[in-house]
């Protein structure tokens, strides 16, 4: 939320104070509750959410039985590495116009802000869709017992960019004493 603040304040600096904020809080809106696009279908969040993981149960199924091996060979088995689902994520622009009631100037700002593209910096707990789809267990959804490993990875494909933070894995870093041995003190002398 402070990063959109940021970046409403310097692509608007003349709007007052309380606008940015009414601007900001409805384009982290549109993230927080983006339309999911899965097979030509649009989902609303939290609406449709039986909906789309009955849409998604066929292809996990798919997955499920490409991978069907033996539980005594699975066993004996390292790990796999788990099948990646993608669900694409487009910003729910009437999530944000609500957000802003009848401030119809605000709402033409928000429109072009999306229009025009928009990046969101967001970890996986802020996407409704992610979140969702993370907690999700499918083995009772689709009634079968799913032997294989599946991620579904909601991200924006439709009018904006998506940056998820945390992703990274954390930086190896030098000790102390290397760093000080390639910069070591000058000398009083000097």
């Amino acid at each position: 939320m402070e990063t959109a603040l940021d970046q409403v304040r310097k692509a608007y600096p003349k709007l007052k104070p309380t606008d940015v904020a009414l601007l900001t809080s409805a384009l982290v809106l549109t993230g927080r509750h983006a339309l999911a696009i899965y097979d030509g279908q649009q989902y609303s969040w939290p609406e449709d959410y039986d909906k789309l993981t009955r849409a998604l149960v066929a292809e996990l199924e798919q997955i499920n039985q490409s991978g069907d091996v033996s539980k005594k060979a699975s066993k004996s088995a390292p790990e796999e590495e788990p099948v990646s689902v993608n669900v694409g994520l487009m910003p729910n622009l009437s999530a944000g116009e609500k957000a802003l009631g009848k401030r119809d100037d605000l709402k033409a700002l928000l429109a072009e802000t999306i229009q025009n593209g928009v990046e969101f910096v967001y970890s996986s707990a802020d996407l409704g869709w992610q979140w969702a789809l993370d907690r999700a267990n499918w083995t009772t959804i689709s009634g079968i017992e799913m032997s294989r490993r599946i991620k579904i990875k909601a991200s924006f494909t439709e009018g904006a960019i998506g940056i998820e933070t945390g992703t990274q894995h954390a930086k190896k870093r030098g000790s102390k004493k290397a760093a000080v041995e390639e910069h070591p003190e000058p000398d009083a002398a000097e």
